[in-house]
């Protein structure tokens, strides 16, 4: 029967002398599961050591188990189903609402209603309906620059992130993030970072909020966890690694998400990375590192299940690579002419959603009449948010310095009390630059 880990590869390493290494042919067109790694420890290692092996072994099986416990309930229950029909729906619903939403944004920034650069997320939904529909209002989720579709999945309305990026006072910024800097604290979505790896370490402090809050405040009811989504060139920066050790040291309730999109703008994966396996450097640092296919939502529902489960249990971090594609350009501003077409084509033809839509109807979870009306649904929900956006106001001036210093006394305000950018004269002599 096939399961939603059939793509998967799930490592967790402790020494590398307690380990062996099996080459294998790749099981799939995929960058990862081409090594599986089984224990072997020495039976001359010190009881101590050989605790701490059957201790890292255990959160292996903590994913992998995930796969043994779902087949044998799948042959008890004769279904083999990865979802429900409710499920389905909801799952569908997100992912056409992130596709439709970012295609509506391409049309508004040629039509000079966005400014800046606008990067789009269309191929990519799977990454961010698997995780994000799974987790708590209360739980964090952490961005980069490539972000509606994320805060579209946590919960912040169309409205909001439309206006956002037409910089308008309506916006979940009151307009002054714009497309790279959503941020809602409602629903606990804390960016938005525009600099690539900006956002994991902020990542990473908010997972340390969780801990503490429950292990030294006593907050027993916290058990709140944080998705870090980063792209794959983010993995050859500091950062990156910096977190990872600090999270497996500290068994933070963490999952970090790499968005493997294989493009660095234009620089590919396989040119800048010595290794391009990026899950292995999870069990590096001690924690389970998963390779999954990012273009099928189903499987990387399954593994943000344990993944998102584990630390909730607070048995630590977690690294997921989702091997995905974009079907734009890096930005709405890039003619995407270094990527083979030959290569668009082939991920083209793996469309998330579509290959979703197959499933519900290979299984007859649903009708396309239902299907339909969802779609419906979503094109009126989408234009609503434009025509909302559009009718909104623009930001007053005395926006300006707003949030930017702790005190803006001597800086901002003048003697009156007054903004001194809402003064005739603030720029006076400055219109030649």
């Amino acid at each position: 029967m096939a399961t939603a880990f059939s793509s998967i590869n799930v490592v967790q390493h402790a020494r590398c002398d307690n380990f062996s290494v099996a080459s294998r042919k790749p099981s799939s067109a995929f960058l990862g599961s081409t090594y599986s790694i089984r224990l072997s420890p020495s039976a001359s290692r010190s009881a101590s050591v050989s605790a701490a092996v059957n201790r890292k072994a255990s959160s292996v099986s903590a994913v992998s188990e995930v796969v043994k416990e779902k087949k044998q309930k799948s042959v008890s229950s004769g279904s083999n189903l990865l979802i429900t029909k409710e499920e389905g729906l909801e799952v569908y619903e997100d992912v056409v609402l992130g596709r439709v939403f970012e295609d509506m944004c391409a049309q508004m920034y040629y039509r000079g209603k966005m400014f800046g650069f606008v990067h789009l997320y269309n191929g990519q939904e799977a990454v961010s309906t698997g995780f994000i529909k799974l987790l708590k209002k209360e739980d964090c989720v952490v961005s980069t620059y490539r972000d509606h579709v994320h805060a579209l999945s946590k919960g912040v309305p169309a409205r909001e992130v439309m206006s956002e990026l037409f910089g308008k006072t309506t916006g979940c910024c009151r307009g002054q993030g714009g497309s790279m800097h959503m941020f809602s604290k409602e629903h606990n979505l804390i960016g938005g970072f525009a600099f690539i790896g900006e956002g994991i370490p902020i990542a990473t402090g908010a997972a340390f909020t969780s801990k503490y809050r429950r292990e030294v405040l006593k907050e027993a009811d916290c058990d709140h966890v944080t998705v870090a989504f980063f792209g794959d060139g983010t993995c050859n920066n500091g950062q990156f690694y910096e977190c990872l050790n600090m999270a497996a040291l500290w068994k933070l309730p963490i999952v970090f998400v790499v968005e493997n999109n294989l493009w660095a703008i234009g620089m590919s994966h396989l040119r800048s990375t010595s290794d391009p396996e990026i899950w292995k450097k999870g069990p590096a640092f001690g924690m389970p590192g998963v390779h999954v296919d990012g273009m099928d939502v189903l499987k990387v529902r399954e593994v943000a299940k344990e993944a998102i489960g584990r630390a909730r249990r607070g048995e630590g971090p977690t690294l997921v690579e989702c091997e995905t594609y974009r079907f734009r350009g890096h930005s709405l501003a890039d003619p995407d002419e270094l990527r083979d077409p030959d290569e668009k084509a082939r991920y083209a033809a793996r469309d998330p959603i579509a290959a979703l839509k197959k499933y519900m109807f290979e299984n007859n979870l649903v009708k396309e009449a239902e299907l339909k009306a969802i779609d419906k649904k979503i094109d009126e929900l989408v234009e609503d948010a434009v025509e909302f956006a559009d009718e909104s106001p623009q930001p007053s001036r005395s926006q300006l310095l707003e949030n930017v210093f702790a005190d803006p006394k001597g800086f901002g305000i003048g003697p009156d009390g007054r903004y001194r950018c809402e003064d005739p004269k603030f720029t006076e002599g400055t219109a030649h630059v």
